[in-house]
């Protein structure tokens, strides 16, 4: 199954960038062919409730960009900016009810340039005090919270103890926004891994301002490209390396698709529609 990674949903393709128009098209190839989006959680649990005949797809979003998720002021009222990634994914919803709002957002919550939790500081119109709605915004709606570091850190050239900090600062943040949130997924920033690869899962850092150690738990990681991953039913399924399709410039999403539609290891996994029992062809 296809785990899709996209950075940046802008006006034309780049390196980590992929134009508006490529982005809905994209949603609408992945729906004809037949995929239906899942949450990390799903997998995890071996809980994908997809139809007979459907193929799971995980949707992932890294760096939280304003380009990802923008909201304006309309009468006096925030909405989502319809020219967003979060915009477009949930107007394609509306009209294919047969989806429903999932995906993994991996977030930044300290990133310059607008990246801390999707945009601050009046760039790209986006205002520092909507931050943590934003993240509020997507557990209401469905989606699913990811860890990204603090600010996108280069995890292989730290310490132990900067990695940790980085990741423990990273899982707080989104627990400022939604109190309690069980951050389940870490993606690995440009996909390096600390130099004590166990720290990628699990550390604790101690916040001298709340004179307390703040632990965290990933049960993924996910890799920055490798291809489709293991379905969660496959023996070799190890959510502790997922590989990712990354959506940028050149790099496009049919290729993987028709691959995936032909024997081989890269063979689509498809539902007999009962998450109940699992079925061999």
């Amino acid at each position: 199954m296809p785990i899709v990674e996209w950075h940046q949903v802008v006006a034309a393709d780049g390196t980590y960038k992929v134009s508006r128009e490529r982005f809905r098209a994209e949603l609408a190839e992945l729906h004809t062919r037949g995929y239906v989006p899942v949450n990390l959680s799903e997998m995890l649990d071996k809980t994908m409730d997809v139809p007979a005949g459907k193929t799971p797809v995980l949707f992932t979003f890294d760096d939280a960009s304003p380009s990802q998720f923008r909201y304006i002021e309309r009468n006096g009222a925030l909405v989502v900016d319809p020219t967003s990634a979060v915009g477009m994914l949930l107007d394609f919803i509306k009209t294919h009810p047969d989806w429903k709002a999932k995906g993994l957002f991996c977030m930044l919550p300290a990133a310059e340039a607008g990246h801390a939790f999707f945009g601050d500081k009046g760039i790209d119109g986006q205002k520092t005090e909507w931050r943590l709605k934003k993240v509020q915004f997507l557990a209401q709606q469905g989606f699913e919270l990811c860890n990204h570091t603090l600010w996108h850190a280069k995890l292989s050239k730290y310490s132990d103890a900067v990695v940790q900090e980085q990741l423990a600062r990273g899982a707080m943040a989104i627990d400022s926004a939604v109190p309690g949130y069980k951050v389940r997924g870490f993606a690995l920033p440009y996909g390096l891994w600390p130099k004590n690869r166990a720290l990628a899962f699990n550390g604790s850092w101690y916040d001298k301002k709340s004179k307390r150690d703040v632990r965290y738990r990933h049960e993924a990681v996910f890799e920055v490209a490798g291809g489709p991953a293991r379905s969660p039913f496959d023996p070799e399924f190890n959510p502790k390396s997922l590989p990712r399709v990354p959506l940028q410039g050149g790099t496009k999403l049919s290729a993987t698709l028709d691959q995936m539609d032909k024997p081989g290891k890269w063979a689509r996994y498809v539902s007999d529609g009962n998450p109940k029992t699992i079925a061999k062809p």
